[in-house]
Formats: structure tokens, C-alpha cells, sequence
């Protein structure tokens, strides 16, 4: 007997497949990973989960892989196979994990071909135009069953253009849903998102990031609910919206997530990374492993690797509660288009912001003068909750039992964080890795 069961879009397999033969159990990937697949083989049982806290009871947080902790601890992240727990593996884009009786085996595709220079468009031809299909037909693939969908709406050119299309594809009940940034920043925001809701009439909802920062009282990581260590930093406030999201119905959000990444006026395949901050808090482990960060990766994919991270930690969130992510920027034929595109219409998201100014929507939302970030959240996350859970972490500690913190540097930057204007941000990164470790444990 053969039993397949397949996550498609129309005879592709684009999304995961898992296919059970006699003594063979395989897992594939398609190219989209709109969620990732952990999974763990125990005796002659594979346990297979995207939400990696399901598999818990096979995570042994004093079995951690050292590489994997590096990248975590020193914000210098990798798209691998490789997660924090020896023995738990991520299925990447194309890969396939084959189980029998002999173990795991892990496949891996060749790397994706890309682009390498942006060719000269031909004569005749409005780059806004296709893009614009492009972009519809991405949204009117999505699969929407009830009509009822949801945007993510920041008040950016990623965001709106995404809005664009969802407003366009003409659903029955859309939604839209931000998180508001406070302060100054946070009012020109409120302006650009209402532009945008009025110009496409969606119902909206807004939520003050201020109020739900990382490590917040009755967030998941002050809970200490189970929840993936390397989760994102607005993951307190993303759970309010993606509440907010299910209790309106909506089966369908869509994202303007890879804004960034394919408007790079870069090669996808020869793009440098930045030079990782120090960290004056690693320990001889931390320091050793930081060697390894680069082992183990995954061949270059179809879509741009920052989606795809970036897709591994915001999505779970969204099917615990039942909807499913789209990210229709990052489908496979815009990326291709864009690589194409001459660097004119990629640099300063030129063809995105024309794009919105022919729809009619004003400067202030094409070209806004100061566009929203999350750094004063974290910030105020980081000095109001953070500090005080790092004082626990002082006095007990996996990171520092395992050797990859020295816990008298991180006392020296717990003490100066009191004295500074500015919470050093990586604080973050070390209090939540430890957060999510205890959670598993």
C-alpha cells in the first residue's frame, strides 16, 4: 500500500509531500516554505511537526547543537537543516528526508539557478504592467475557499502593494491588520495605513505594539509556554494580531514579506553578510562554535533566504490558529521578474512606490519620510520586562551550564544596561534563547 498525502497547487508539489510506502516513510519540500517541517526519528518512529514545540518530548535542551546556538546567540542565522536539538532536523525547500529501517537520510537538491545581472527590458514594455499582473495572479492563487481573507498592513510599499492586489482580487470580507508603532514614527504610520484602508475600504484593525513588547507579562515567553527559543522578537505582539486574524474568520493572510529582498540590487548568489556585532557575553563554547556557523547549509534556494528564515518563524504562529500564510511578493515568477528588472526600477522600491502613486494614494504613503521599525518596541521590552528576567538567568542558567555564556560578562552587560540610554538589543537574542530553552525543557 501507498499512502500520499500532498500540500499542492494545482499538479505541483509546492508546498510538502509526505509519502508512505512498506519500510519507507519519505518527506519533500516544495519551493514556497510557508512552514517549516521538523521532524526526529526515535527507535522506528519519525515524529514530524511544523510547530517544533509539538515535538517536545523529544527536545533535549542539554543536547544542543553548538553551530546552531552560535547563530542564535550571535544574530548571525542560517538557512540549514540544522536546529538547536541534536537529533531534530528541518526539512529546507526542495529537500527530501527519506526513513526506513536503516535511519534517516536527508536529499538534497541542486542549487537553484538565478539570475546573475538585470537584463535591459524590452522596447514597448511597462515594467509597472507586469509587475502588476504578476502580483494579482500570485493573490488570486491563494487558496481561499470562504471569501474571507486578511492583509497585513504596516503603511509600507511592501505591505501596500500587496493591498493593492488583495483589494483588486475582489474577496468578500478582507480584512486589514498592523501592529502601530508608538511616538512620532507611529503617527505618520496610523496616517499611511488609513490612506490605504479608505482607498480600498477594508475593515481594519489595529494593534499597539507598545503594549504587547518581548517579554511582556501574559506573552508566551513570561508564560513560559512552549514555543520555538529562536522565535522572532515581536512574537508577543504578532500573537495579539494573528488573535485578532482567526476571530474574524479569515482562512487567508496575506504578507508583504520579501519586500526588501527581492527589490536587493545585489546578486542573490554573491550577496555579502554583515559583519556580526560582537558579543562580549560568549563563553569559550559560544566562542569555539562561532567558527562553525557556516557548516551545513542549505543550496541556495528559489526564493530569497531571508523570506524563507523569516517564514520559519512568523508562520507557525499563524496555523496554530487556523490560517494559512501567503507571501505573494516572494512567489517563484516575481522573484524571477525581479532578478530580471534593471536596478533603476529595484533601488529605493521604485517600482513599488510608482506603482501606489498610480493607484492615486499620496506622497505620504509612497514616499513616506520615516518609515516604521520595531527597534523602540524591543527597546522598551528589553529595559521594562527583560532586565528583570535577566537577573534570573544570572543566578541560574542553561546557557551558562552548557558553556556558552560567561556569566560575569553577562553581569557587566546586565549592570551597564541599567546606565545606558539604549538596552543593547543582542541582550534580546541571549534572554530569549534561554526563555525558549526552559520552555522545552
Amino acid at each position: 500500500m501507498t499512502l500520499t498525502v500532498r500540500e499542492l497547487k494545482g499538479d505541483e508539489p509546492e508546498f510538502a509531500a509526505v509519502v508512505i510506502t512498506p519500510g519507507e516513510v519519505r518527506l519533500s519540500a516544495g519551493v514556497f516554505g510557508t512552514a517549516p517541517l521538523y521532524f526526529v526519528a526515535v527507535g522506528d518512529v519519525l515524529h514530524a511537526s511544523w510547530d517544533l514545540a509539538d515535538l517536545h518530548q523529544h527536545l533535549r535542551p542539554d543536547r544542543l547543537v553548538p553551530r546552531a546556538v552560535a547563530r542564535a546567540l550571535t544574530r548571525q542565522h542560517r538557512y540549514t537543516a540544522d536546529t538547536l536539538f541534536e537529533g531534530v532536523h528541518r526539512l529546507t525547500e526542495r529537500a527530501s528526508a527519506v526513513f526506513t529501517s536503516s535511519g534517516l537520510a536527508m536529499i538534497y537538491p541542486q542549487p537553484a539557478e538565478h539570475v546573475l545581472e538585470p537584463r535591459p527590458l524590452r522596447r514597448g514594455v511597462d515594467p509597472l504592467v507586469v509587475f502588476d499582473a504578476l502580483l494579482n495572479e500570485a493573490v488570486e492563487e491563494a487558496p481561499v475557499a470562504t471569501g474571507c481573507v486578511g492583509v497585513e498592513l504596516s503603511g509600507g510599499a511592501d505591505s501596500g502593494n500587496v493591498a493593492l492586489s488583495v483589494g483588486a482580487a475582489g474577496y468578500g470580507h478582507t480584512y486589514s491588520f498592523g501592529l502601530l508603532m508608538g511616538g512620532a514614527i507611529g503617527a505618520q504610520q496610523r496616517e499611511r495605513r488609513r490612506a490605504l484602508v479608505d482607498h480600498l475600504g477594508f475593515r481594519d484593525t489595529a494593534v499597539p505594539a507598545m503594549q504587547h513588547p518581548p517579554f511582556v507579562p501574559g506573552g508566551v515567553r513570561a508564560l513560559g509556554t512552549p514555543h520555538d527559543p529562536a522565535g522572532a522578537f515581536y512574537q508577543e505582539a504578532f500573537d495579539v494580531v494573528r488573535q485578532q486574524v482567526a476571530a474574524r474568520g479569515c482562512e487567508v493572510i496575506f504578507t508583504g514579506a520579501g519586500g526588501d529582498e527581492i527589490n536587493a540590487c545585489h546578486s542573490r548568489t554573491t550577496a555579502e553578510l554583515p559583519t556580526p556585532e560582537p558579543v562580549p557575553w560568549l563563553a569559550s563554547r559560544g566562542r569555539e562554535a562561532v567558527a562553525d556557523v557556516d557548516d551545513n547549509l542549505a543550496p541556495i534556494p528559489v526564493l530569497p533566504l531571508p523570506a524563507l528564515m523569516a517564514s520559519g518563524l512568523h508562520n507557525p504562529g499563524y496555523l496554530r490558529v487556523g490560517v494559512w500564510p501567503v507571501n505573494p511578493l516572494v512567489h517563484p515568477r516575481i522573484v524571477r521578474f525581479m532578478e530580471q528588472l534593471p536596478t533603476e526600477h529595484k533601488r529605493g522600491k521604485a517600482l513599488f512606490r510608482q506603482r501606489l502613486r498610480r493607484a492615486g494614494l499620496p506622497e505620504s504613503v509612497t514616499s513616506p519620510a520615516e518609515p516604521e521599525n520595531f527597534l523602540a518596541v524591543m527597546e522598551a521590552g528589553l529595559r521594562t520586562y527583560g532586565l528583570p528576567l535577566l537577573d534570573g538567568m544570572l543566578r541560574e542558567s542553561l546557557l551558562v551550564d552548557l558553556g556558552y555564556v560567561d556569566p560575569k560578562a553577562l553581569a557587566v552587560a546586565r549592570e551597564r544596561a541599567e546606565r545606558v540610554p539604549t538596552v543593547p538589543d543582542l541582550l534580546c537574542d541571549t534572554l530569549a534563547l534561554e526563555i525558549g530553552l526552559r520552555a522545552l525543557a
